[in-house]
């Protein structure tokens, strides 16, 4: 597992996807404790802690988990240091074009430290799926197509999906510039019933765009996180079951345990062999 972590990477992706999966970790605190048996033992506290995981794009679309490691904060100091690490392994800050995100904070500061001829492709999805919390269901329809009444928590299911749907049709878009089409026509269409979600939406929309600066081919590849969030939900599903991690052994074990699964399920070729090993 460790092993595996500071392997050489031979073979530089072109693309990364990164984000970061919340666990609890148990740790000493320094106090001492009497048990029932008046053993002194030391006492533990489950403390929050992310893992920072690194996946590799390739230009036939199969995505292989590069990098991870546990982190205190998802900030600009800890996504600098897996930055290095990569590096330290033989990562080829040149050759990486794009790194896939969600809105981690601290991610841009630490690509103009450790990549900085690397651009940002914003998750599409996310921002996309951004614009819920903003939604405030102004002038609903009352009736249906047909003129039958129409319930309020069924206009307003209707108002969001509608929403979500033109909104992932702009980045369906065949160039740039027909996006930056559709989006204009979207926020005119949207602009005064859902101003609060159109302007969440709009701020630092244009890295959700970042795609259009690879050939066409890479484009259904590299616009969202989905293939690490997939991942992601495999682990938080184990791990929920043991709750908060002993150690930080025990975590990584059980990530590097998914990631076995997830590779034999999908039948995916490992880092390994793309990296000639």
């Amino acid at each position: 597992m460790l092993a595996e972590r500071q392997s050489r990477i031979e073979q530089t992706p072109n693309v990364l996807i990164v984000d970061g999966v919340w666990v609890e970790i148990q740790y000493t605190s320094g106090a001492v404790k009497v048990d029932r048996s008046g053993h002194q033992r030391q006492v533990r506290q489950a403390q929050d802690r992310v893992i920072l995981a690194v996946m590799a794009v390739w230009p036939d679309g199969t995505h292989e988990m590069l990098h991870y490691e546990i982190a205190q904060q998802e900030d600009t100091t800890a996504w600098q240091s897996l930055f290095e690490h990569l590096m330290a392994r033989g990562l080829d800050p040149e050759t990486v074009q794009v790194v896939v995100s969600d809105g981690t904070k601290g991610l841009l500061a630490a690509m103009a430290k450790t990549l900085p001829q690397t651009q940002q492709q914003r998750c599409m999805t996310h921002k996309v799926r951004g614009m819920a919390p903003y939604l405030k269901y102004r002038h609903l329809p009352t009736t249906d197509e047909q003129g039958q009444p129409l319930e309020r928590q069924t206009a307003k299911q209707q108002r969001k999906s509608d929403l979500f749907k033109e909104a992932d049709e702009i980045y369906d878009a065949p160039t740039y510039e027909a996006a930056q089409q559709r989006q204009q026509a979207f926020i005119n269409q949207w602009q005064d019933l859902e101003p609060d979600a159109i302007h969440a939406f709009e701020w630092g929309l244009e890295r959700t765009f970042t795609f259009y600066q690879l050939d066409d081919t890479w484009h259904r590849f590299v616009r969202t996180t989905n293939p690490l969030e997939r991942f992601f939900r495999e682990f938080r599903a184990k791990a929920d079951e043991v709750g908060a991690f002993p150690n930080e052994q025990s975590c990584l074990a059980l990530f590097f345990l998914v990631r076995q699964l997830e590779h034999a399920k999908h039948d995916r070729p490992s880092v390994a062999n793309k990296s000639g090993h």
